[in-house]
């Protein structure tokens, strides 16, 4: 992981309101270079506001901003040539074809060399070099995503900034455009993406920024986090009789232990597995399942928010159809 002396992106105490609405109420955030960092939280949490001041399409109410290590209100244009960004809604002209689309975005950026060649080696990278004379009009929704994510990388940025990149697409192309994203930071880009999809964090951000309510609940790489939530080794047990489970309790090395259906202890690490196995079986349990249990990032997430809204005495969110 790269330290966080080489970060792309830094906030600090950030603000931002909107017609008296707080955004941003005093964000940090930390983006280390070179890596994809994954702002994760609910509709309105402030992903999209904090995305737009790093490259200083909207200026900062309060607090310090720096992108590249420059200031966006003194430096955007210099910054913005050096990102690439797509949004939830990328706007595309429909009546022009997939090329005139690139060619026009390279031209804007003053892309050098065999712009014809930039061009073909974009498209080519997300499968749509066979649309490129089609009217973007006639495009589906996941190429058209495709064609926004070939013209943020035309100009070769250091910095791509995603918001909520797979929106309206069906699961396969998802998770096409998911692997590609993963593949950009093979050559060193820095990919900020903001998503409300857990799944989609889930196995491909090097670190997971939780955004609520405009400030950050907590940041750090996935196994980190849950590390700190989820010290002990949970794992789960079953038997044919799972009342002789509750042997288990009483153990050493088993810090917590319940039973609902399935039986559940909290082990101070996994070596303890072995023992409480052999006392089971020496006890004549015929046990029929040990299952290590590692905690998702959904159950990181929910407890985050949870204990962030026990704290501030903050309503339960509302039931939406989104996860989260």
């Amino acid at each position: 992981m790269s330290s966080h002396s080489q970060l792309a992106v830094q906030l600090v105490d950030t603000t931002k309101s909107f017609g008296g609405v707080q955004a941003l109420k005093g964000l940090d955030l930390a983006v280390p270079a070179g890596e994809i960092t994954v702002l994760l939280g609910p509709n309105g949490a402030g992903k999209t506001t904090a995305v737009r001041m790093i490259t200083g399409a909207l200026p900062a109410d309060g607090g310090l901003v720096r992108t590249f290590g420059m200031d966006p209100a003194d430096n955007g244009e210099a910054i913005r040539r050096r990102c690439g960004v797509v949004s939830a809604k990328p706007a595309l002209y429909d009546r022009m074809s997939g090329w005139d689309n690139l060619d026009y975005s390279a031209a804007l950026y003053d892309v050098k060399g065999d712009r014809r060649a930039v061009i073909r080696e974009a498209a080519g990278r997300f499968e749509i070099d066979h649309a490129l004379d089609q009217a973007v009009g006639g495009y589906s929704t996941g190429m058209k995503t495709r064609l926004a994510l070939a013209r943020a990388l035309l100009h070769g940025p250091d910095l791509l900034l995603l918001d909520e990149p797979t929106s309206g697409l069906d699961p396969e192309s998802s998770h096409a455009v998911l692997g590609l994203i993963r593949e950009m930071t093979a050559d060193g880009t820095t990919i900020v993406m903001c998503t409300h999809l857990l799944v989609e964090a889930e196995g491909l951000a090097d670190q997971i920024v939780m955004l609520d309510d405009g400030i950050n609940l907590l940041e750090g790489p996935q196994d980190e986090l849950i590390n700190r939530y989820w010290p002990t080794t949970t794992v789960r047990f079953d038997a044919e009789d799972p009342t002789a489970l509750d042997a288990l309790a009483t153990l050493p090395g088993v810090a917590n232990y319940q039973r609902n259906g399935v039986a559940t202890a909290e082990l101070a690490d996994a070596a303890s597995i072995a023992d409480c196995v052999q006392h089971l079986s020496a006890a004549g349990v015929r046990l029929t399942r040990v299952e290590p249990h590692k905690p998702s990032l959904e159950e990181l997430y929910f407890r985050v928010r949870r204990e962030h809204r026990e704290a501030t005495n903050a309503p339960a969110p509302a039931m939406t159809g989104n996860l989260a």
